[in-house]
């Protein structure tokens, strides 16, 4: 648990596992209650006419220790039936939903039509699953992650599930963000006297974190919090830890570097977490840098990544 000079309040803001990953070390190491989490929900979308939200759902199943250990996403111990049953009947099978997971796409499903928010959706469901941090999508208007490529425009999970990340990427944009709003839970956890960190979890920048941001609001939010905003790098040598981020900067003609990562958030964070590995980087990053191994292969790991956090925003404070 937390000691008593650790930050009380914790937001975080995550997309898929790498953002998880460290969502759960900083809700293991803080007070409970301590840590909302603002979710992207860019990759929303609707399949077989479910409202499927999955860096929301990765926040869920990671907090609720019902994640799947291998894959990241979706349950542990999982069962795949209707999967198996909808291939036989020749239905759409590429983006696969487990039955568990199913029974969770279903309720959202009948409840946003009853005339629900998705937050109050997420809120019912982090309850449920006895998660006692507050997960918050970004907007409870929708907004989708646009992938332009050379093979033409995609829905980001199109780009991401259906053709494996494959076509090269020409730009993105975030469908409806103009028109969105903050979900209301966010200004007060930003505005919270409380707050002493934001942290920005080592999630893709440009698909995960970007919608986000893209949101009317949530910038100038961050930028007014009186609690200083810290960046961990999702960079570790050059690469990915998971997931196409090195190979969208490449092909947008972005560094593969987490200098370049740290500019592209600029006057937006106080900090930036760099890996030990990418020590030699550290002088030529603007904003103040602290090392860290960054690697969340375990439990341990992403609780010691979280307590590094935590301390660097002390520091910063």
């Amino acid at each position: 648990m937390s000691s008593a000079n650790q930050p009380r309040n914790v937001v975080a803001l995550s997309g898929g596992i790498g953002g998880a990953k460290l969502a759960l070390g900083l809700y293991r190491v803080l007070p409970r209650g301590g840590l909302t989490v603002i979710a992207n929900t860019g990759d929303d979308f609707t399949h077989l006419g479910l409202h499927i939200s999955p860096d929301v759902d990765t926040a869920l199943y990671t907090l609720a220790g019902l994640a799947n250990p291998v894959l990241g996403w979706g349950r542990r111990d999982e069962t795949w039936t209707f999967m198996a049953t909808l291939e036989r009947l020749g239905g759409d099978t590429w983006f696969r939903l487990g039955d568990g997971d199913l029974a969770l796409h279903v309720e959202r499903t009948r409840r946003l039509a009853a005339g629900e928010t998705l937050s109050r959706v997420i809120a019912g469901v982090a309850e449920r699953l006895e998660i006692a941090a507050r997960i918050v999508p970004m907007s409870d208007d929708p907004v989708r992650t646009r992938v332009r490529t050379a093979e033409g425009e995609l829905d980001f999970q199109e780009y991401f599930v259906r053709h494996q990340c494959r076509p090269v990427v020409t730009g993105m944009g975030y469908a409806g963000a103009q028109n969105a709003r903050p979900a209301p839970a966010i200004a007060a956890a930003l505005a919270d006297p409380a707050l002493e960190a934001v942290v920005l979890c080592p999630s893709n920048p440009y698909l995960s974190i970007a919608p986000i941001l893209a949101v009317p609001g949530i910038r100038e939010m961050l930028a007014a919090t009186a609690a200083p905003v810290i960046a961990v790098s999702p960079l570790i040598g050059g690469k990915a830890v998971k997931g196409p981020t090195a190979k969208i900067m490449t092909e947008l003609g972005i560094p593969v570097s987490p200098a370049a990562v740290a500019d592209y958030y600029g006057n937006l964070i106080d900090g930036f977490i760099l890996d030990q590995r990418d020590a030699a980087l550290a002088s030529g990053l603007k904003p103040k840098v602290k090392l860290a191994d960054t690697l969340m292969n375990t439990l341990e790991d992403r609780e010691r990544l979280a307590r590094e956090c935590l301390a660097f925003a002390s520091e910063l404070r």
